[in-house]
């Protein structure tokens, strides 16, 4: 199990576009298992390579029913509208309502190179496009249409 550090907001890193990825093998499968690792020990949903501070195109998802592991993921359609809170492990402390497409299509490899669509509605559409914002440089509150305060149970 390998959890790495989660890069934070105003690390330039997060500014930068992913790179495409050429090289399908064992170090291609660490950072995938390290990410995932790292996505559960923080209890969020998706995570992008970026925010562990390696400008390559994959993407863990995880909204509960199963991980997905996307490489080189492009969204090939979009259906709807929905407005939303989302967080990020990336920028802590801070939600906000943002604007996404209810419906999204992905296309994307796995680990060993092999292309699939993926489709998401609701929460699974929202991952899909927060996480392949963070491969172009691009974080939630960019997006954000309005802050709001999530008060937390003691």
């Amino acid at each position: 199990m390998g959890i790495r550090n989660i890069v934070k907001v105003g690390d330039d890193i997060l500014r930068k576009k992913s790179r495409k990825v050429e090289k399908f093998d064992a170090r291609l499968h660490k950072l995938i298992d390290d990410m995932k690792d790292t996505m559960y020990k923080a209890e969020g949903v998706g995570l992008a390579a970026v925010q562990v501070g390696v400008l390559r195109r994959v993407v863990v998802i995880d909204c509960g029913d199963g991980l997905m592991e996307l490489v080189n993921p492009e969204i090939t359609k979009t259906e709807g509208e929905q407005q939303d809170v989302e967080g990020c492990l990336s920028v802590p402390g801070r939600n906000g309502i943002t604007k996404r497409p209810m419906k999204v299509t992905v296309k994307a490899q796995d680990r060993d190179g092999n292309w699939c669509v993926y489709q998401g509605e609701g929460l699974k559409a929202r991952c899909f496009c927060h996480e392949l914002d963070h491969l172009d440089g691009v974080l939630f509150t960019d997006n954000m249409i309005e802050e709001v305060r999530i008060e937390c149970a003691e």
